[in-house]
């Protein structure tokens, strides 16, 4: 199977719901998602989402902030979500979201790109890191 990658439009809204819903449920939760908020996100001014494709279908997502960066004087990229269906994985979906985002960051004035994961999700720890990405920080937050 063949797997592109693309930048998600508006029209992809019940796609992308329907992937966030499964990560949400693969972490025993849901999320709020709807269609108007994945509008509302696509058209947010540094927010993107990159699609993979196999056979025409959805199979799986990479979003994306790019916020400016004081140290770097240049961009920063965060990965906020990277999902693949469960049925899809496996098979090069994931890595190919991560090469065309790799791929694009420089273009857009980046500097850097991080992730954060739980520190128990080793699956996805060596994935990233075999993307090149490395131990830099801990992140710390507060849900509000």
């Amino acid at each position: 199977m063949s797997i592109t990658v693309r930048q998600a439009a508006p029209t992809d809204a019940p796609a992308i719901v329907e992937l966030i819903g499964e990560l949400a449920r693969t972490l025993g939760g849901t999320s709020p998602i709807t269609q108007d908020y994945v509008g509302e996100y696509i058209a947010f001014p540094g927010s993107s989402i990159l699609l993979a494709q196999e056979d025409g279908r959805v199979a799986g997502l990479l979003s994306y902030s790019l916020r400016p960066n004081l140290y770097h004087a240049a961009n920063s990229a965060l990965i906020e979500e990277l999902v693949v269906r469960e049925s899809a994985r496996g098979r090069g979906v994931g890595s190919a979201l991560m090469s065309e985002l790799l791929r694009r960051l420089p273009s857009q004035g980046c500097a850097e790109v991080s992730v954060t994961t739980m520190p128990d999700n080793e699956r996805a720890i060596r994935f990233y890191r075999s993307h090149g990405l490395v131990d830099e920080a801990v992140f710390l937050e507060k849900h509000l």
